[in-house]
């Protein structure tokens, strides 16, 4: 007779499993291993996410004007980066796979510069190495998951990429912090993001294959078949496609409201908001509770909405997040102008604007995966990561100016706003467009 034991029966924990699993998106396991590898890479972002300006000009005595000539650079390596990028992950030389390790390698190298470096030109080098990697890595993340996926999973696919991310920046945000607290030794914080990068190199190398299928010519359906397949061949489809150049137009102005909400309103609920718990608006301790709380929503709800809302069509997504994301808006500018207390305001703005990334984001990039023909996937998403790009540079500088104007600064919400606008017509001419290349195929 077997002596009864206290480990629990691998069936016992097959059947707690079970329900687990079946909650689960249903996905490949190249998809599993490559969120967890992305998990690695944002836990190492989020260990230098709050401290990099204070190490640029604390420790190493650069001065703000220089770091922020530097982060600049950074943005407009990224640019150039992603024009690149398209080109290569389409091509049979790099495919998806090798630019994603040449993604790795580059921010690796990135960050081991930074922990050391003690002159302008080295910061300046550890940046553009930071910029052009990152540069390329978002092309070819999507373009791995768009090949991985289909149309009825890929949206909870591109939900999970955004949770892992959001989960790997709070919690790399959060050890950091406790690092800091007991050592101080910021230089050590880039050689671990650095190292993670290279950790995240040797999963893409021994578990993701490449996923691109050579064609040798593009498909004759958007290229004549007597035009000689080129790097820019794609390029020239993409900027004809009609229907994505409106979509680019609309999710231009979603990056901007993005940078509006990480660059500007840290400053404006700081300065601008008399109801907050200072005597010109929050304290900094504040603003970061309501930003641990953006977080914390969007880590909670990324799966579940992205489960509820799958059923609805792409372009109606985006009309709702912007909806929610211009509600967001004017509850920040209604905490600005408030008589009483600004913490409600803010607490549901921030509630608001988490909702509308958690449903933004899956949405748009899988309307991306779906317009694009599929050995031209680098160069769409390449040019949907170029938005991002524009908007962080464009928006920073706008919201600055626009803070530096007595007579504007307060209403800067409501600007916004207005612009949302503009972006639900391109919106609805996109959900024109795109039911009516639907019926073009069906009647077809």
């Amino acid at each position: 007779m077997t002596p009864p034991s206290d480990s629990p029966s691998p069936h016992y924990l097959r059947r707690l499993w079970e329900p687990v699993q079946d909650w689960l998106p249903q996905l490949r396991r190249e998809i599993w291993i490559l969120a967890g590898g992305q998990l690695l890479l944002y836990l190492g972002q989020g260990f230098t996410l709050v401290y990099a300006s204070i190490y640029f000009v604390n420790t190493l005595g650069f001065s703000p004007t220089q770091v922020g000539l530097a982060l600049g650079s950074s943005g407009i390596a990224g640019i150039f980066g992603r024009f690149w990028a398209g080109s290569a992950i389409d091509s049979d030389r790099w495919g998806r796979r090798g630019t994603l390790l040449l993604a790795a390698v580059l921010t690796a190298l990135g960050c081991f510069v930074l922990a050391y470096a003690a002159t302008f030109p080295l910061l300046i080098g550890g940046n553009l190495l930071l910029g052009l990697g990152i540069s390329l890595y978002w092309p070819a993340n999507l373009a791995v998951t768009t090949d991985l996926t289909t149309r009825d999973n890929r949206t909870e696919a591109f939900a999970l990429t955004r949770l892992v991310d959001n989960l790997g920046l709070g919690v790399g945000a959060l050890l950091a912090g406790q690092y800091m607290a007991m050592s101080g030794s910021y230089s050590l914080l880039f050689i671990i993001k650095g190292i993670t990068y290279l950790l995240f190199a040797g999963v893409i190398y021994g578990a993701i294959a490449e996923t691109h299928q050579s064609t040798g010519v593009a498909p004759t359906d958007v290229v004549p078949t007597d035009v000689q397949p080129s790097a820019w061949n794609g390029w020239g489809v993409a900027v004809r496609d009609r229907t994505f150049l409106t979509y680019l137009m609309g999710n231009l102005i979603f990056t901007l409201y993005a940078a509006q909400h990480t660059s500007t309103l840290p400053l404006y609920l700081s300065n601008l908001v008399p109801g907050g718990n200072t005597a010109t608006g929050f304290s900094e301790q504040w603003i970061s509770y309501f930003f641990v709380w953006h977080a914390l929503i969007k880590i909670v709800c990324q799966l579940p909405v992205t489960r509820a809302v799958k059923s609805i069509n792409y372009v109606t997504l985006l009309l709702v997040a912007l909806g929610l994301w211009s509600g967001g808006f004017m509850l920040i500018w209604g905490a600005g102008v408030t008589l009483g207390s600004a913490l409600p305001f803010a607490g549901l703005a921030f509630t608001l604007i988490a909702l509308a990334e958690v449903i933004y984001a899956p949405a748009g990039v899988s309307l991306v995966g779906e317009m694009a023909p599929e050995n031209l996937r680098g160069v769409y998403f390449a040019m949907e990561s170029q938005c991002w790009g524009l908007g962080f540079i464009i928006g920073p500088a706008v919201g600055g100016w626009v803070l530096d104007q007595p007579s504007l600064a307060t209403h800067l919400w409501v600007l916004c706003v207005m612009v949302g606008g503009l972006a639900s017509l391109l919106l609805l001419s996109l959900r024109q467009q795109v039911a009516g290349q639907a019926e073009e195929v069906v009647g077809s």
